[in-house]
């Protein structure tokens, strides 16, 4: 098999091919290191790399294969790490200069969660700056004029380059779901408590969580199966059941799913490709779509999401700005400066919304399997100066409901564009059989 081919395997035939010997896993990380020689200067999705640490793990996954040793669900498979979580074998530098050099002494979770996977580290995918707007310098895979969008933009170019075929990145407002649009790849952020933050920089304990980027439902759901593992070091997350999210994701549903389309508050900030490729889906589905509104009460969520956001960053990132404010960006100096005059009752009121817009959704979720909505605004921007708006992830970010985001749609000059569905919070396997079912239904 030829290396174009290798790297085209998605995790899940990976896998499937080295556990049965049809290639090995130094082969594959061979592969996908090829892939980044050849690629990184024009598209930059990599903050640190370790090639040779890389291969010295493939060989050892090798050894453990050969030695007939129990294989982890991602054996011998590389993914990449976004730059703000902590692993102790490489850098975790934020995407800032105040960070420089900063060598955590031990692993996220996640990332002790990806080793007993048996997965592959290759080096640290880019950030923007302290996982805000400022850009790092990774260019859009498609057109490397264009923004992947952020904050893990690193992660989204390196999947969607065939770098790797997973990687981790962060969502606080539309780090996930917005860079996978652009880029045309699978983005996933479960529901909010799912999956462990404990040893990633914190923006906003209520608005952080951690997502993933594959080329497929079914990969999304591998690595969601292991990373949404219990972790009493997160003080958001609560022992429950773990959900077999493969097992599910790749069963049919037992009826067609409800999709109930919702255009937003913010649909004015939709450009025509968006317009238009959501009339044509929505004709398309049929009987299985209706379009709906949500309740005025969501009018302030962009207000609310963002007084959270900036009071938090302010908390923070306080020792960081106290000491080289001159260092931060002044587009991150401004959240954080708006976020130093939240006032209390104001923060206290934004975060008591939560519970009562969730009990709203709830009502849209007794009728509807899952919504449907745009995951930005349109094609990838033009220009690495920004990383585009995230307003169409805002309100689910902000109610900690899971989302997925498929690349269906084109824009007119040829770029993907997602669909992102929303699902009830803790429902986050039915959600990805349902966007799964979604794939098959519009290449019908």
């Amino acid at each position: 098999m030829n290396e174009i081919g290798i790297i085209q395997k998605g995790a899940s035939e990976a896998v499937k091919s080295i556990s049965e010997g049809e290639i090995t896993s130094e082969e594959f990380v061979s592969a996908c290191l090829e892939q980044i020689d050849a690629n990184e200067e024009r598209i930059g999705a990599w903050t640190h790399l370790n090639r040779e640490y890389a291969l010295i793990q493939a060989r050892e996954a090798d050894l453990a294969r050969g030695e007939g040793k129990n294989l982890g669900p991602l054996h011998g498979v590389p993914v990449g790490i976004k730059d703000i979580i902590d692993t102790a074998d490489m850098p975790t530098e934020d995407g800032t200069p105040l960070h420089a050099g900063r060598q955590p002494a031990a692993d996220a979770s996640v990332v002790q969660l990806l080793r007993e996977a048996g997965a592959i580290f290759i080096g640290k995918t880019v950030t923007t700056e302290m996982a805000c707007y400022a850009p790092g310098k990774t260019a859009n895979p498609h057109d490397t004029a264009r923004t992947p969008g952020g904050s893990s933009s690193g992660s989204a170019a390196a999947v969607a380059s065939y770098m790797v075929p997973l990687a981790v990145g962060t969502q606080t407002n539309g780090s996930v779901i917005r860079p996978a649009s652009y880029c045309g790849v699978h983005g996933f952020k479960p529901s909010h408590g799912f999956v462990s933050r404990h040893g990633l920089l914190s923006l906003s304990r209520f608005l952080d969580q951690v997502g993933m980027f594959a080329r497929s439902v079914e990969d999304l759901a591998l690595i969601g199966d292991v990373l949404m593992g219990y972790d009493d070091l997160d003080p958001d997350m609560r022992v429950r059941s773990r959900s077999n999210l493969v097992e599910t994701a790749m069963t049919e549903p037992p009826v067609s799913p409800r999709l109930g389309f919702i255009r937003t508050p913010v649909w004015d900030q939709a450009d025509d490709d968006i317009k238009g490729g959501f009339e044509e889906l929505v004709e398309h589905l049929g009987e299985d779509a209706e379009e709906i509104a949500l309740p005025g009460n969501f009018d302030s969520v962009v207000d609310l999401h963002q007084t959270v956001m900036e009071a938090d960053i302010a908390r923070n990132f306080h020792d960081d700005y106290e000491r080289g404010k001159e260092k931060i960006s002044p587009v991150l100096r401004e959240m954080i400066e708006r976020g130093q005059k939240v006032l209390a009752v104001d923060y206290t009121r934004a975060i008591d919304q939560r519970l009562y817009l969730n009990g709203l959704l709830g009502q849209i979720f007794d009728v509807f399997d899952a919504i449907i909505t745009p995951a930005a605004t349109g094609e990838a921007p033009i220009g690495l100066e920004s990383t585009g708006s995230p307003i169409f992830c805002t309100i689910w970010t902000f109610c900690g409901v899971p989302a997925v985001t498929i690349p269906l749609l084109e824009g007119s000059n040829g770029l993907p564009i997602g669909v992102q569905l929303i699902g009830p919070k803790g429902d986050d396997a039915r959600l990805l059989r349902t966007a799964r079912w979604l794939e098959g239904a519009v290449s019908e």
